[in-house]
């Protein structure tokens, strides 16, 4: 971990003689496996209590194509974390990803005359900001305030008290489709759980990888997942970008599965075994055994050519990310550097590689602000479930900036539909 710079997870015995806490559950639906993490929150903090993590058979680029196989990956996982945590298992908070998600930024004012401000003039001035026209077919799951104007005074983060005539916010909202909100939802159901909210991943992965300080100075978060590339900008505290990416960390398995013949199953080993995001520090005499179909015989091929194919997608994949940080115009305040989570985070020499495309300080971001059982979960494999268990804890009383909770509107939505 020292050589990626990567934040230091906290350590803590399992708490003891103390009440029980109550039950956060996060549940990360990917492409490639189903990972639910059961947390008990306390007054100062949270411990992991159990992990189930499953193989996710059922969908397609985060989007869920097969519902049976997806409620079957998501009743494995499930069960294996109730079993772990000695508890059952009934609300969820759920994360979504895809490039069917949108997110913009939307201003909204709200005039004052001179008195002091309230929370309604707050919630009013949100709600001006979200009111704006988004496609039929998408539905907002976030608004996230970045920051407020009292006149002529810019930065605030938060108004109340204050006295002015104009109060101006600037939100970030994003939206996803409302097909893809439904079979998530409806998967939940069928494995016996109600959807208590659901989060965009990048949003749940900063809760558990990025510091305080990151954020404020201007940081990049990076998710790649199997399906997807989760990309989050925080500046001056705040969310400021968000953005996904088709692409992911299956892309290169199946490149690899196409390039050297071999089944998906055995090209995931390879790449987990042999794969590096750069392919000249690889020796060039070093040989690997590559399995076939059929019963032939495994051929023999040179591990830099295995690197060659990994590394012209990963490469592909950064140079997005880099033209969509300077199409966002935040390049030039991203102060704190670029974290990378996700599955594919692991692969060997890709802070390298990134820091070269970049040319920002780059580490890998394991989950952190955690005490309790981390064995199973000190992974960038697992950030997203642990950051949906963090956004729990941090969300579940803190609803004033919603006219209800997800599982409102989505039991809302889902009864329009029927």
């Amino acid at each position: 971990m020292d050589e990626n710079n990567a934040l230091e997870p906290i350590v803590e015995e399992p708490r003891k003689d103390k009440e029980a806490g109550e039950l956060i559950v996060g549940l990360d639906i990917g492409t490639t496996k189903i990972c639910c993490v059961v947390g008990e929150a306390f007054s100062d903090g949270i411990d992991i209590i159990g992990v189930g993590i499953a193989p996710s058979l059922g969908l397609k680029k985060g989007v869920v194509v097969n519902i049976e196989s997806t409620v079957n990956s998501i009743q494995q996982a499930v069960k294996i974390a109730e079993d772990k945590a000695g508890c059952n298992l009934h609300y969820v908070h759920v994360g979504i990803a895809g490039n069917h998600i949108k997110g913009f930024n939307s201003p909204g004012i709200l005039a004052i005359n001179g008195r002091e401000i309230k929370q309604a003039d707050i919630n009013e001035v949100i709600t001006a900001a979200r009111t704006v026209k988004i496609s039929e077919n998408q539905q907002i799951i976030h608004v996230m305030p970045q920051e407020y104007m009292v006149d002529d005074h810019t930065g605030i983060q938060n108004p109340l008290g204050m006295t002015g005539v104009r109060l101006v916010t600037n939100v970030h909202i994003v939206t996803a489709d409302n097909g893809a909100v439904h079979n998530l939802v409806t998967c939940c159901n069928k494995a016996g759980l109600e959807v208590a909210d659901m989060v965009l991943e990048s949003i749940a992965s900063a809760n558990a990888v990025l510091s305080p300080d990151e954020m404020e100075l201007g940081v990049v978060l990076l998710d790649i997942g199997g399906g997807t590339t989760d990309l989050a900008v925080f500046c001056d505290g705040t969310i400021r970008h968000t953005c996904e990416l088709g692409l992911g960390g299956h892309n290169l398995t199946n490149d690899l599965s196409v390039g050297l013949r071999t089944p998906l199953q055995e090209a995931e080993r390879l790449k987990e075994d042999y794969g590096s995001a750069i392919a000249s520090v690889i020796k060039p005499n070093h040989v690997v055994d590559v399995p076939t179909v059929g019963d032939r015989e495994p051929r023999k091929i040179t591990q830099k050519v295995l690197g060659d194919i990994i590394q012209a997608r990963i490469v592909e994949i950064l140079e997005m990310v880099n033209k969509e940080l300077l199409i966002s115009g935040l390049k030039n305040r991203i102060n704190g550097g670029v974290v990378i989570t996700g599955g594919t985070a692991l692969l060997a020499n890709l802070v390298d590689l990134a820091e070269q495309i970049f040319d920002l300080p780059v580490r890998i971001g394991y989950p952190h602000g955690i005490g309790g059982s981390l064995d199973e979960v000190n992974t960038p494999r697992c950030t997203t479930a642990v950051g949906l268990v963090l956004y729990g804890q941090k969300n579940q009383f803190d609803r004033k900036y919603q006219d209800m909770s997800m599982f409102g509107r989505v039991k809302g939505w889902l009864k329009k539909i029927m």
